[in-house]
């Protein structure tokens, strides 16, 4: 056990790989416990968020303890089939979502520019 311990720190990862994952596609009526069956044979998790509402419906997030397991299972679950739906699983990247919401705040500050200068934009 200890010779696998110093050969995980001795790998590189991609700088996107993380601890977190967010998984798509799931079946609607899936529990949090089904996807601790499903993600724990990878490692120890520390917490399952299920997507509720009509926009997230399908969807969620899985933290594990170690990111090498995050990396295990990402690997072995992107394409798994459960209830005749195939899982998308993809490391969770916070950045991508302050990008849209940074370009949604540099369009509103474009817009007031526009409106307080009197500069109409070609439509």
């Amino acid at each position: 056990m200890a010779l696998a311990a110093t050969r995980r720190t001795n790998v590189r990862l991609p700088p996107e790989v993380n601890r977190i994952l967010y998984v798509r596609n799931l079946p609607y009526k899936i529990t949090a416990e089904e996807i601790y069956d499903i993600f724990g044979k990878y490692g120890p998790i520390r917490q399952v968020r299920v997507g509720t509402n009509p926009e997230t419906k399908g969807t969620a997030f899985v933290v594990y303890e170690d990111i090498f397991d995050a990396k295990n299972a990402c690997d072995h679950l992107s394409g798994f089939n459960v209830c005749n739906r195939y899982l998308v699983v993809l490391y969770y990247q916070s950045t991508k979502l302050y990008q849209k919401v940074d370009a949604e705040k540099k369009q509103a500050q474009l817009d007031a520019a526009k409106k307080k200068y009197g500069v109409e934009g070609a439509k």
